[in-house]
């Protein structure tokens, strides 16, 4: 009898799937026996995470934001690979602003690659896996979703509605085989954690300071977590946001 947290046979989409957490949660996947397909908006750099991972991950360049092409996307998908059984969001981007400095325009780009991209991606893929009465569904959400954060407050609103679509999709989805999650990442080492570090030592500091283990965690990390929530070992999970975050959440 093999492992619970195998994934050998499925196949999991994951957005921004070519560097940071993206990249961890495909190296995860593959090391669990199953196969990737990356999507993103630069080409060169999914190229690159292909070459890393081998022959179980494949790519596909695309921009979440673009939201009349994701049903072609999502047709084109499974006639090239076959039926998806993981999609993973984790498309994003980030915007480091004071509520002062943050326009209309910076505030809906965020929300629209956050929030209406990945609905709009999971609503065409949860038909296709409802009618096969089988599927996971992952959202990346963040500590901005759970503590009040300064100067990131449209990256706050997008990832709090991630939160809320967990629950909403989850109550709605699970009926029909088709478990949808959140991971909640703490502070990770990625470009984009470097990004709001950069110029703002201070930050850096308060946040190591409050995370009960003291450092930063890992995409691996992340990666783990997202092989156990798109599971069979998490069978029974649904409509969770699942915190890897060194104790950040409980810190004082």
């Amino acid at each position: 009898m093999g492992s619970p947290f195998e994934l050998t046979g499925k196949l999991a989409l994951i957005t921004g799937g070519g560097t940071g957490l993206g990249m961890g949660m495909a190296r995860a996947i593959v090391n669990a026996g199953g196969k990737v397909v990356l999507t993103g908006r630069r080409e060169e750099q999914l190229r690159f995470a292909c070459e890393e991972l081998g022959s179980a991950a494949s790519c596909i360049q695309h921009d979440i934001t673009r939201l009349d092409t994701i049903p072609g996307l999502v047709s084109e998908m499974e006639e090239r690979f076959g039926p998806v059984d993981i999609l993973i969001n984790n498309a994003g981007n980030h915007l480091k602003k004071s509520v002062a400095e943050t326009s209309d325009e910076g505030f809906a780009e965020v929300l629209m690659t956050h929030v209406q991209g990945g609905f709009a991606l999971t609503r065409e893929f949860a038909g296709r896996m409802v009618a096969r009465q089988s599927g996971a569904i992952l959202f990346v959400s963040s500590m901005a979703a759970i503590m009040g954060v300064p100067n990131v407050i449209a990256y706050t609103a997008a990832k709090t509605a991630i939160s809320g679509m967990v629950r909403g999709l989850a109550s709605e989805l699970s009926p029909h085989g088709v478990r949808v999650n959140a991971i909640v990442p703490g502070w990770i080492e990625s470009d984009m954690t470097n990004k709001a570090f950069a110029g703002d030592p201070e930050r850096a500091r308060k946040i190591l300071s409050r995370t009960p283990m003291g450092r930063l965690g890992s995409p691996e990390d992340i990666g783990n977590a997202a092989v156990y929530l798109c599971s069979p070992a998490a069978r029974f999970v649904t409509g969770v946001d699942l915190r890897i975050d060194g104790g950040a959440g409980i810190g004082f």
